[in-house]
């Protein structure tokens, strides 16, 4: 996130707080709600049905991949959670691919 930030002019001192940090934890019981009904092997559909509140992750993911895509921002986490919801990669095989990844410094 911080790396897309700079790409995009912004300081990345700003993403420790409120608006990054901040707005993280405060999205996150949502989004990890449907991270949990997707791993539990529900479709996107069967998650999101009968749901409320709007889950950001879910139209966040697609507009966020693109725009590192087209930035050339490496965003691995990003392009996976995308991957999972909007092109229908399998959970298992997702996280098989980051862990495939060779590690490095963050």
């Amino acid at each position: 996130m911080i790396r897309l930030g700079v790409a995009k002019g912004a300081r990345a001192e700003t993403f420790a707080g409120l608006s990054g940090l901040g707005d993280l934890v405060l999205t996150q019981s949502r989004n990890h709600a449907l991270g949990i009904a997707l791993g539990q092997g529900m479709s996107l559909a069967e998650a999101l049905a009968g749901r409320r509140a709007v889950i950001e992750g879910v139209a966040s993911a697609a507009s966020v991949a693109a725009l590192a895509a087209r930035l050339g921002v490496e965003m691995p986490i990003t392009q996976a959670v995308e991957a999972v919801l909007h092109r229908g990669l399998p959970i298992d095989r997702m996280i098989d691919e980051l862990l495939a990844r060779p590690p490095r410094a963050e």
